[in-house]
Order: structure tokens, then sequence, then C-alpha cells
């Protein structure tokens, strides 16, 4: 039997209000100064400087980063480290969704092992555990919270370069729903949506276990139950918190079971034309998954019935057609967009597109492998 290794943050808190109690955690780690690292939205609306402020409460001075663009960029992730050293920070704090996550990643990553942000591209390039991490998240999607990718946008070569490291992993998650209400719904959508594309590529991944197989799937059925009231009403504290918590578990899935072919092609329409990463997902997973089927059509049978879709049907195969046809009406439902030429892809860039694709780590474990003629056809059947 091969041995299964299962990365987690060692401390992950949960529920409204939380946020009071992460106060009183980063405290007893003794910090003295932290570098918030959030997105000049979540700066301009307040709530880093309410984080500083409380964080102020216990002692620990704070200074703020704001530059952490939508797909972060190497060059984020230097200026946000130059601010990090001259202000002399002994820890990092994130804050807000997948971005600012990542950059801060990237930030204590080199902080503590030198050179630069893309020598760490790959899987555990890292020799130091980065500088201490704690992540608070506002949005119910990445979970970069509490994983150990980080995704960053190699401004030079227009790709977004995996970075898949267990020294990336924050010591802290912070989930608190009460940071999350009132998000656009367009921006509820695309998180929640890349919610499910983890849980579902981490179910038919090549790397699953019977533990990643339960977490993916209760976020399966989470999602289906409540992103369409979320993204309705964006005041249900409720349907956040029950989001929150499928993110999460989709997170405890991939972390440990890795993905597939959706997220190696979506990262390569994110760093080719800067598009929001959850929408891309979200259109690409019927694809990729219909290229699946083949091989999981049994497992994405469990995800239609996860989904609570009417699967009364003669073989997994017609199984695995009721499946796509839920992720569809969902991203349909919560106002995903039908094609990727909406998204101002152009057919003439796929053979580029689909080559970096193959390169990137996520597609180690996707189900059916893959040629570059397979990739190319997927992106045209998205358009």
């Amino acid at each position: 039997m091969s041995t299964t290794t299962f990365f987690i943050p060692p401390v992950n808190l949960m529920g409204a209000g939380c946020l009071a109690d992460a106060m009183a955690a980063i405290r007893s780690y003794g910090f003295r100064h932290a570098l918030i690292v959030t997105d000049a939205g979540l700066a301009r609306a307040g709530v880093a400087d309410k984080v500083a402020a409380l964080l102020a409460e216990q002692d620990i001075q704070a200074t703020v980063f704001d530059g952490a663009k939508p797909n972060p960029t190497v060059g984020n992730v230097e200026a946000g480290l130059a601010l990090l050293r001259d202000k002399q920070c002994d820890c990092v704090i994130s804050l807000g969704g997948g971005s600012p996550h990542d950059c801060a990643k990237g930030i204590a990553l080199v902080a503590t092992n030198g050179g630069r942000i893309g020598d760490y591209e790959g899987v555990d390039r890292s020799a130091k555990p980065q500088l201490p991490l704690v992540a608070i998240n506002t949005t119910a999607g990445t979970a970069s919270e509490m994983t150990r990718f980080c995704i960053i946008t190699d401004e030079a070569r227009h790709i977004k370069m995996a970075i898949v490291d267990r020294n990336v992993t924050p010591i802290l998650s912070v989930n608190d729903p009460t940071l999350m209400v009132a998000k656009p719904a367009a921006l509820t959508a695309a998180t929640g949506m890349d919610a499910l594309t983890h849980a579902v590529e981490a179910y038919v991944s090549t790397a699953a276990t019977p533990i990643t197989d339960a977490c993916a799937l209760k976020a399966v059925t989470l999602i289906a139950a409540n992103l369409r009231c979320a993204v309705a009403d964006g005041n249900d504290l409720d349907a956040r918190e029950q989001m929150a918590y499928a993110q999460f578990l989709a997170g405890m899935a991939f972390n440990n079971a890795s993905l597939g072919y959706v997220h190696a092609m979506a990262h390569q329409l994110g760093g080719f034309y800067d598009l929001p990463h959850g929408v891309c997902n979200a259109v690409l997973l019927p694809h990729v998954e219909a290229f699946n089927a083949s091989f999981s059509a049994a497992r994405l049978a469990d995800v239609a019935r996860a989904m609570g879709a009417d699967v009364d049907a003669p073989d997994d195969a017609a199984a695995a057609e009721s499946c796509l046809a839920a992720i569809r009406r969902l991203a349909a439902d919560v106002g995903i967009p039908a094609g990727l030429t909406q998204l101002g892809v152009k057919a003439e860039d796929i053979p580029t597109l689909a080559a970096n694709a193959l390169k990137d780590a996520c597609g180690l474990t996707n189900p059916r492998p893959a040629t570059q003629a397979d990739i190319e056809a997927i992106f045209r059947g998205a358009l």
C-alpha cells in the first residue's frame, strides 16, 4: 500500500465572528509587526484598516500592502517583499480571496528562501518554511487560505506559475462569513464555481483517497444547495457560512488529491488574457469532464447524485451525462458566461494555450491523459 500524506494548516477557525478569536490566536504566536497583504478594493472599503486596528489592540503593529492584483504577478510579490523587508515584518497576514492569499504566499516564501518566486515553480522546490502566514478569507471559493498551492502570473511569459509546496501552507486560516456578506453576485458565482471545480477535479483525480473523496462529495452537496442562494442574496449569512464550509472542504480535497486539466487550462487563460480564474474554471469544467467521462463515468455519477440530480440512468455513462447537465444548469443559474468567446478568448491562440496547459503541474493527476490535439479540441469546444 502506498503512503498518503494529508496537508492542512495546523489551526483553522470557522464560523460567524471567528475573526475576534483569530486576533487572540495571532497574539499567542508572539508576532510584533505584520505585513497585511490585500487588494485595493478591500483597502478602499476599510477592511484592511479594521484588521490593522484589531491587531493594534493585541499590541501588534501592521503595515498594509494593497498591491495584490486579481491575478497576482511576480511584480506584485517583489513589491510586497520589498515593503516587508523595509518594515522588518516578522509575519504576513493575507486578507481577501485567492489573489491576496497567493501573493502573500509568494512574499512569505521568498522572504525566507531567497531568490525570486519563479525559482519555486513546480512541486516542493523550497528548502525552508516560509515566514509565518495567517490567511483571513473574505470569499468562498479558492480555499487558498488553507492550501499548499500558490499561483503567480509571470508577466514576461504570460503564464500562471503553479507552485505546489508544503512550505506555503498558512499556520492559521480564518473563515468568518460575516466578512463575505454583500460581496457582488458575479464574484460570489465565480468563486463558488471555482470551489465546485476543486471538488469535482479532486474527486476524479488519480490521487484521490477515501479522505479526499469524503471532503469532495460533501463540498459538492453544499455548493449545489447553497450557491444559488448566496448569489441571489449576498446578505444571506447562512448560505455564506455553508459556502465557506463547502469551499474549505473542497480545498481539503484538492490540497491532497490535486486537480486536473480544468485548472491546467484555466491557468493559461488567466495568464494570457488576465481573466477571472473562477469564471474560466466554470466554463471549462463540463467540457473537460466530458473528455474525462470515458475514464471516470462512475465517479461523475457520484457527483451527479451529490448535486441532487435525478440520476435514473441505465449505466454510469448516462449518469455522467446527468452530472454534466447539472453543472451546466448551476453555472447558467448563477450567471456564468456560456463560452470562452464571451471572455475574449481567440481561436488563433489555442495552440499556445494548449501547449502551456500540458506543462502545468495540475494536469498530472487528470484521470485521462491528453495530447496537444485533445487539449486544443477541448478549448475549441468551450468557445
